[in-house]
């Protein structure tokens, strides 16, 4: 039995070529697309759970309040003290683990010189709470002495080639050498962090480096990525509620006589939850977004949603034809039942074709989604069980959905009628066709409306006024090394008179404002605390001009005054933080921030330091020594004239100041363009998508059209014969469609504009959508629907009539 519904089915497919084809291509690209989405949706949910451990490692976090108990701060990262004190108080924990970030570190090694990134200090029990796959050393002792390192695979090749590192000194940043005593292999991409170099944590207890006193005591340097391993089945719960008093006790004095509780709050932060549900103000790399899963998701069922109603709208379109064949079948005795297996079978078969030939476009367009999404998926993500039994079912899911209306719908059909001619496809059936119809539109709508949306976001932000002079600004990682001779370096590349300023900072634009101290400003008789939450910039003389930020009071700093350095510039937000009526009247203010005391000399006009998804922030710029070792950033102010000798000018300064140390560089274009790369990627992926739904809906409505009009052939001869011009059938012909696209835009329009409020509320600094956009997303549908019925419509009402009636 079941090889003869095979053959039937294969026949009746290849007897309906036209119409097999567009049922057949539309699945294809459907199952395609639900393939590659399926594929990044896997990889994001796999994050850092090829730790054997996983489901037993937390991250603890930290967060800070205001005066007002209002959130200011949320941090990954902790102060030292928590390593050494959580595994005291809490015996639980079964092991805690650091690593700190020591950004990117000039490394030399013989001849070479390298600015290595993501250098992170380990603690020496890193490897008994993460699986990290150690291909040279020893994982118990490699991390144990000061000043020992471990490369990963890559790193190691990259310095000594096919020599073996182990025992191998490295110079770093041109003051430590420090000895190879291991190699481990990269951590997999689907981890949430990515160390090329670890160095044992027992390098930050040197005296020249941090101090074991200070990583006992500074609760302010908020730096430590600190993991616990907990038992299995612990409920984490009872031990946040006892964080509290934990805080109380070891930070006593810290928040003067409040207790620390009231003011900073600790959390755990299960490790598979990092990537997707954590978006901390610090993080190690940046995080992906549990709501861009979920969007995804909906866009692959959308689409495979619109190739579904093909099949439905298509199937049951023809079903006139198969008419005699059901009463033939009936007749001689098929049940309903086994016409309903023969009809599934057909969709089912159809199906199975399409993922297929799905499973090879997957492979051939995996490349073009990594690149688009920064990722390195591959196929072998879907080679689990858990995966591989789902799809297998997929096709007959996918099928039994598409076919199980046309075949309910054929198999009702009466074989008297349809023997003799006298069947005729329902009003009911015509109906639930232009429901699928409006169905697909709407969806094909909201793609629309969505895409134009989210380009319109980014193009306001890339375009919106930032504050700064953003052009021409070229950055480079500062060294304490210039400390001694930064003027005459400065000097000395203001030479080149396409060089316009050199200044320095402890951050620049584009990144985050996370550094805040008290601050204190004048009160009745005496310097009273502001409640507000005011973050700090270290910077020099020379930063401000540089990015060209406007003053909107008072004076920037100056060399001629030599009490700059106790002195503050505030931003605008920070007038209006602390209660001051204007700016004018800020300048001059007594005003204390942390250790520093002094005078507010200017308040410049607020720029957007951050991205637009964050508010201004109210920020004070400190001028402090250079010996404090707070400034990490040098920006240079070039001209557009001669970009060329601009840069071979910084780089042969460069190497005159400190030919010990790598020459690298960065346009701070690039770094204003990372701010939005999600979005892009986003942008890039709704595009393509929503192109996709809406060829795949004109390919069904192709069909359903020309099949259609093939229903009318007599109809549109009678009214040619009568005068009819060929405008005037194709407008008849065109009207009912556009009809159904019209509703599918109603029904469209709230939904696309609930979506993206939602998701423009993740920017503090929005667009507002527009009517017109939804205007112009249902013109773009009704001019599609009218070009794919209007080819059909104008080849039929320029037939010739006589052939058309001599058919019938």
């Amino acid at each position: 039995m079941f090889r003869n519904h095979f053959k039937t089915a294969w026949r009746n497919l290849m007897k309906y070529k036209f119409i097999s084809f567009i049922n057949l291509f539309g699945l294809t690209i459907g199952l395609t697309c639900c393939l590659l989405i399926l594929t990044y949706i896997l990889n994001e949910l796999s994050y850092d759970k090829y730790n054997k451990n996983a489901d037993r490692i937390y991250r603890v976090t930290r967060t800070f309040y205001d005066g007002n108990h209002k959130e200011m701060l949320n941090l990954s990262t902790v102060a030292p003290p928590f390593g050494y004190y959580l595994p005291t108080d809490f015996a639980e924990i079964e092991k805690m683990t650091r690593l700190l970030n020591n950004g990117t570190t000039p490394l030399r090694y013989k001849d070479k010189l390298l600015n290595e990134p993501n250098v992170y200090f380990a603690d020496e029990n890193l490897f008994d709470v993460f699986t990290v796959d150690v291909l040279k050393g020893n994982p118990k002792t490699a991390l144990n002495d000061p000043f020992s390192v471990m490369l990963t695979e890559e790193t190691a090749k990259k310095y000594f080639g096919n020599e073996d590192p182990v025992n191998k000194v490295i110079r770093a940043n041109d003051q430590f050498d420090v000895k190879v005593t291991g190699v481990y292999k990269d951590f997999p991409s689907n981890a949430h962090i990515h160390p090329n170099i670890l160095v044992s944590f027992n390098t930050l207890k040197d005296s020249a480096v941090i101090g074991e006193e200070n990583l006992r005591t500074n609760w302010g340097n908020n730096s430590f990525f600190t993991y616990i391993l907990l038992p299995k089945n612990y409920n984490i719960e009872g031990m946040k509620k006892r964080f509290p008093a934990f805080l109380d006790k070891h930070m006593a004095g810290q928040y003067g006589p409040n207790q620390p509780s009231k003011f900073t709050k600790l959390d755990l932060q299960k490790l598979t939850d990092i990537h997707l549900y954590s978006h901390t103000d610090f993080e190690a790399e940046p995080n992906g977004d549990i709501n861009r899963v979920y969007i995804f998701s909906a866009i692959a069922l959308f689409i495979l949603l619109i190739a579904c109603i093909n099949y439905m709208n298509l199937s049951t379109a023809r079903s006139a034809l198969r008419a005699k064949e059901i009463g033939i079948r009936k007749v001689v005795g098929a049940r309903k039942k086994e016409l309903i297996i023969q009809f599934l079978g057909e969709s089912v078969l159809l199906t199975w074709s399409a993922i297929i030939i799905a499973f090879v476009l997957l492979y051939l367009l995996l490349p073009w989604l990594n690149k688009i999404s920064s990722q390195n998926l591959s196929v072998s993500i879907l080679f689990k069980w858990q995966i591989l039994v789902p799809l297998f079912l997929a096709p007959f899911v996918v099928g039994i959905i598409s076919g199980i209306y046309p075949a309910l719908f054929m198999s009702s059909f009466q074989p008297v009628k349809t023997l003799k001619g006298l069947f005729k496809v329902s009003g009911t059936s015509i109906s639930f066709r232009k429901v699928l119809v409006v169905t697909q539109f709407a969806i094909s709508i909201i793609l629309i409306i969505t895409t134009v949306v989210v380009f319109q976001q980014l193009r306001y932000m890339q375009n919106a006024s930032l504050g700064y002079d953003k052009d021409h600004l070229i950055t480079m990682a500062y060294n304490n090394q210039l400390n001694d001779q930064y003027e005459a370096f400065r000097n000395t590349l203001l030479q080149n008179s396409n060089i316009k300023a050199v200044g320095r900072s402890s951050r620049i634009p584009t990144g985050r404002l996370l550094d805040g101290m008290g601050a204190q400003v004048p009160g009745n008789d005496s310097m009273v605390p502001v409640k507000a939450d005011i973050r700090f910039l270290a910077t020099d003389y020379d930063f401000i001009p540089a990015y060209r930020i406007p003053l909107a009071a008072g004076r920037n700093f100056s060399r001629s005054y030599g009490t700059d350095t106790s002195n503050f510039i505030i931003n605008e937000a920070a007038v209006k933080a602390i209660g001051w009526k204007s700016n004018d009247l800020a300048v001059g203010k007594d005003f204390k921030y942390g250790q520093f005391s002094g005078h507010i000399i200017g308040v410049v006009k607020d720029f957007h330091f951050e991205s637009l998804h964050e508010a201004i922030t109210p920020l004070v710029f400190v001028l402090p020594p250079p010996s404090q070792g707070f400034y990490n950033t040098i920006s240079i102010k070039i001209s557009g004239k001669n970009i060329a000798s601009s840069l071979e000018t910084i780089k042969d300064t460069w190497q005159k100041f400190l030919p010990q140390l790598p020459y690298q560089y960065s346009f701070f274009d690039e770094n204003f363009a990372k701010l939005y790369d999600a979005e892009h990627k986003q942008e890039t992926i709704f595009t393509t998508f929503a192109f996709i739904a809406i060829f795949i809906a004109c390919l069904g409505l192709f069909g359903l059209s020309a099949f259609a009009i093939s229903q009318r052939v007599k109809e549109i001869g009678v009214r040619k014969v009568l005068g009819a011009s060929t405008t005037t059938i194709v407008g008849l012909l065109s009207k009912d469609f556009l009809k159904l696209v019209l509703i599918a835009a109603v029904i469209a329009f709230p939904i696309a504009w609930y979506a993206m409020h939602n998701w423009l509320q993740d920017f503090a600094y929005r667009i507002n959508i527009q009517w017109w956009v939804f205007i112009i997303a249902a013109i773009i549908a009704a001019l599609i629907a009218l070009i794919t019925v209007g080819m059909q419509a104008i080849k039929a009402a320029t037939a010739n009539p006589v052939k058309s009636l001599r058919t019938e």
